[in-house]
């Protein structure tokens, strides 16, 4: 039996995310599965996993904000920004007031720029930074813009704050900020170090964490024939865009990779703005471009071949 759709899995500590796309392929019996988006080993939480044909459609999701909770160590530093790595440096006397730490918060909300840490999985000419960090290499990195929406105590802050204590923070940002670096920096900014302890993943655009199942519920779910249920359809998944009803000779047409002229269409769209193209059946079709002009028509950028399992 082959599955069509997404599944939101709550990754288990110690995995890397390729490791839980493995664990996948064998309970489920398929080889077309992927994740949308790496998530630390260390971490916990939300990792997003696309299955068969709804692999083709991971650049559409809509996952640029995410939620984590966080923990951040004051006065250690280490070479991976987080618990796990081994320490650079130990300030055993610090001791940093709640005030202090409510400011160092402000500061780093908004936009920023962040340096991505040598252990992560950016490539440079097709290796991964993490590899060369293990090489004892440091390569040259360019600052990435970031936005912080939201950064706040996940708990009531404490007045003071000792060595090796931690805050419980809560994070809304924009898709590529590293929670290890922004906990490294929070630490410079205080003046004692600091490094990222647990970190759970809350949400990643959508998909939130009461979404999220074990690997251990799945492999039951198998067991009990009951896989699709779980499955979240590819157009529920891609819910930000618009929706345009397809006819069946419009259908066809759009499989075959031909257009749709805009005359045939009640709708109002703006320039190349993505569609979602719905069969009469339910099934999604295709993802469709508006090309705005004296003929206004929709145009084909992913087409999708029909599912017997899970449809939208």
């Amino acid at each position: 039996m082959s599955y069509n759709g997404f599944l939101v899995i709550n990754k288990p500590a110690g995995f890397t995310s390729h490791q839980v796309v493995a664990k996948l392929r064998k309970i489920l019996q398929q080889r077309r599965i992927g994740h949308t988006g790496t998530l630390d080993p260390m971490a916990t939480g939300v990792l997003v996993i696309a299955v068969g044909s709804s692999t083709k459609l991971i650049s559409f999701l809509n996952e640029e904000k995410k939620i984590y909770q966080a923990k951040m160590i004051l006065g250690i530093t280490t070479d991976t920004q987080d618990i796990t790595g081994s320490v650079l440096s130990a300030k055993p006397d610090i001791s940093v007031k709640k005030e202090q730490i409510m400011r160092a918060l402000i500061s780093f909300t908004g936009e920023q720029e962040q340096m991505p840490p040598m252990y992560s999985a950016i490539k440079v000419k097709g290796e991964p930074l993490y590899k060369l960090a293990r090489q004892g290499k440091e390569i040259a990195r360019k600052n990435r813009k970031i936005m912080v929406f939201c950064l706040e105590p996940y708990r009531k802050l404490l007045p003071v704050y000792n060595f090796q204590d931690g805050i419980e923070l809560y994070i809304e940002c924009s898709r590529g900020t590293y929670i290890r670096t922004l906990c490294h920096e929070i630490g410079e900014y205080l003046g004692c170090g600091g490094c990222m302890g647990d970190l759970i993943r809350l949400a990643s655009g959508p998909f939130t964490l009461d979404q999220a199942l074990t690997l251990e519920e799945i492999e039951q779910a198998v067991a009990d024939n009951s896989v699709t249920e779980l499955m979240i359809p590819p157009s529920t998944a891609l819910g930000d865009l618009s929706t345009v009803f397809l006819g069946q000779e419009q259908a066809y047409r759009i499989s075959q990779g031909g257009r749709i002229y805009c005359d045939e269409l009640d709708i109002q769209l703006r320039d190349d703005e993505l569609i979602k193209g719905i069969s009469a059946d339910g099934h999604l079709v295709a993802i469709l471009k508006y090309v705005d002009g004296p003929t206004s028509y929709l145009q084909p950028v992913r087409v999708l071949k029909p599912e017997p399992v899970v449809v939208g």
